[in-house]
């Protein structure tokens, strides 16, 4: 499907070192501050007090959260859990107080706002269960780069696959940088939005490698930077449907999924448009960097009785 279809084939690689090296020094940036300013931790990673609460009608969010406000915190999460009059609360650890003292001192707040609320469990979740779910997300977000690599290597070849993690990772580490800058709050869902990321940014890197694996095969007297910009401009229209209407229903929970699904929305905006320019400019350019050649891609086959010929 297409809504336009472009007859001459836009020269994208005449302009990959320039961008490429922007892409370099961003990506450096990125580390830097995620090594001098590290991340700003929810409170799953972090711990502190869950509490669930229960109204007689459905609760108004946003009075919850402006109720908590008013004691002064500013680092907690509000979120409907199992029906819309069940509230679930997290508040970080505060100095000088326990568990059992936030919570009343949090219920106090919430039945001056609205009477009837009642509370219905109170726990304290430890730094330990957050580190341990950190460096579970960080295993699972390993397996998927390994993952990623071998299906890259078995389905095209190696210089592919080494491009398509690189740009990948250039993705991945760019959104974390944006967030250490920025000292958004990192939390599962943030997590949960970059292994997204990761997926969605390969989906769109296999596309294009595969139309330069068929332009090999089509244009067999056209040198590898002609190739790859006929795939990557062959492939625009595509990418403008898919990527459009995906950050048009992204942009929806930005903007009217509350701040549970904020910073969610937000790794997957960044990492939507990071996607894009990576896959056209630093996979594709990588791979032509490394030496991909129409032989790599369109393996020769023997014929019984003759000599190796081209495989169609």
């Amino acid at each position: 499907m297409e809504f336009f279809r472009i007859h001459r084939t836009i020269p994208f690689m005449r302009h990959a070192l320039v961008l490429n090296t922007i892409s370099l020094v961003t990506f450096l940036a990125a580390v830097f501050f995620i090594i001098t300013r590290g991340f700003h931790l929810s409170i799953e990673f972090t711990g502190g007090t869950v509490m669930e609460v229960s109204y007689a009608q459905t609760a108004q969010l946003d009075k919850v959260r402006g109720a908590i406000s008013g004691l002064g915190y500013t680092d907690f999460q509000v979120q409907n859990f199992g029906t819309s009059r069940d509230v679930m609360i997290r508040l970080p650890v505060n100095e000088g107080q326990t568990s059992a003292t936030q919570s009343e001192t949090v219920m106090a707040a919430l039945q001056a706002a609205e009477p009837g609320v009642e509370l219905r469990r109170v726990e304290f979740v430890g730094p330990q269960v957050g580190r341990e779910l950190l460096e579970n997300g960080l295993m699972a977000l390993l397996c998927v780069v390994i993952g990623i690599m071998v299906y890259l290597g078995l389905r095209f070849e190696w210089k592919f696959a080494v491009a398509g993690v690189v740009a990948n990772l250039h993705d991945v580490v760019i959104i974390l940088g944006f967030f250490a800058f920025f000292q958004w709050e990192f939390s599962l869902s943030v997590l949960a939005g970059v292994l997204a990321v990761l997926g969605y940014s390969v989906n769109e890197s296999v596309v294009i490698m595969d139309r330069i694996r068929e332009n090999f095969r089509k244009y067999r007297k056209a040198d590898v930077k002609e190739v790859i910009n006929s795939a990557i401009t062959q492939t625009i229209s595509r990418t403008i449907i898919t990527h459009g209407s995906t950050q048009m229903m992204v942009l929806a929970m930005l903007f009217f999924g509350g701040p549970t699904l904020h910073y969610f929305a937000l790794a997957l905006t960044i990492g939507i448009w990071f996607g894009i320019y990576s896959s056209v400019f630093v996979a594709a350019a990588l791979a032509m960097w490394m030496g991909v050649k129409r032989e790599d891609l369109v393996k020769p086959v023997k014929k019984e009785g003759e000599g190796e010929v081209e495989a169609p």
